[in-house]
């Protein structure tokens, strides 16, 4: 692999993690998205003291004009009317609002930054975003606006990034975003996840690996390592977007995998110190998560936070 010039400043102090109050969006009662999880992880970190308040920014409402750079403006123009049909609107997941479409210009607008921030200190995290259910031309699985393709993009027409390679490993496949990238040679997209589970209808990354139901730590490990590594070295990317989805659980009520968390911990170590060996700046969005106890899902998305500051500061 080519030796990539890249200079990074260590201290923890500059590890950048998006955070909005707007992440979070009032859901009728028993609706099965944990929204609350947001929060709940923000003041982890801060109590367990793996961040400060320094760490974190709040991203503004992302810009019409990067947006349009990911999203049809056909599209655009009917969230912004509140003009989608009922069918549209299930398909999404949630109750469509003004403050539900300026919730996703936060969120995408927070991995954008971020992905800014990696560029210079190595690594950046956003609470939110992985919403990568969303296409050019609609939203649907709980997905408005994707985050990561939105910001893939933005890196691109800054000429930021050359080669980017998106690694999702949420438990569900990465169809919108395989969608948005089918015809961009500069960005490669792989997908790692259940192959019977959402979508019905997957859509075709550069790669996907689908997984059968009920698949264990040892086995699911053992194929991101022997994949990864080579991956890397085929794309040469000189950005990497990370979707660490932790409904790869075997508690999450949506996933159909079995991955203890110490195996979803893994997972992250796996593909972040792949990142920081390689010199490749990556920026990581948190995905899905639906165990039936909210601490489980907490705890998941917390390890991705403590290990990124272990392994880059």
């Amino acid at each position: 692999m080519r030796f990539r010039m890249c200079i990074w400043i260590r201290g923890l102090r500059l590890l950048k993690i998006a955070y909005h109050p707007i992440y979070k969006y009032e859901l009728p009662e028993g609706h099965r998205f944990p929204m609350l999880k947001y929060e709940l992880l923000r003041e982890q970190l801060l109590y367990e003291g793996t961040v400060t308040e320094e760490n974190f920014f709040q991203p503004e409402a992302l810009e019409e004009e990067t947006l349009l750079l990911t999203h049809e403006e056909g599209y655009w123009n009917r969230l912004k009317r509140q003009e989608l049909s009922p069918k549209e609107v299930k398909a999404i997941g949630f109750p469509m609002t003004p403050r539900l479409v300026e919730r996703g210009r936060h969120i995408s607008n927070g991995t954008a930054q971020c992905a800014l921030h990696a560029k210079n200190f190595g690594v950046a995290l956003n609470i939110a975003g992985g919403t990568h259910h969303s296409f050019s031309y609609k939203g649907e699985g709980f997905c408005v606006l994707n985050d990561i393709a939105i910001a893939a993009n933005y890196l691109l027409h800054l000429e930021a990034a050359k080669k980017i390679l998106i690694v999702d490993l949420d438990v569900h496949q990465g169809n919108g975003t395989a969608q948005i990238f089918e015809e961009e040679e500069r960005v490669f997209t792989f997908s790692m996840h259940g192959a019977k589970n959402y979508p019905a209808r997957k859509e075709r990354s550069d790669l996907d690996i689908g997984l059968p139901d009920g698949m264990t730590d040892e086995p699911y490990l053992r194929i991101l390592r022997n994949t990864l590594p080579g991956l890397i070295d085929s794309v040469e990317p000189d950005f990497i977007f990370y979707l660490s989805g932790v409904d790869v659980l075997a508690s999450d009520k949506l996933g159909r995998l079995s991955l203890s968390l110490d195996g979803c911990k893994e997972r992250d170590r796996i593909v972040l110190e792949a990142c920081r060996l390689q010199r490749i700046p990556v920026a990581v969005s948190m995905g899905g998560g639906y165990s039936e106890r909210i601490s489980t899902i907490v705890e998941a998305h917390a390890n991705t936070f403590r290990l990124a500051a272990e392994i880059f500061f």
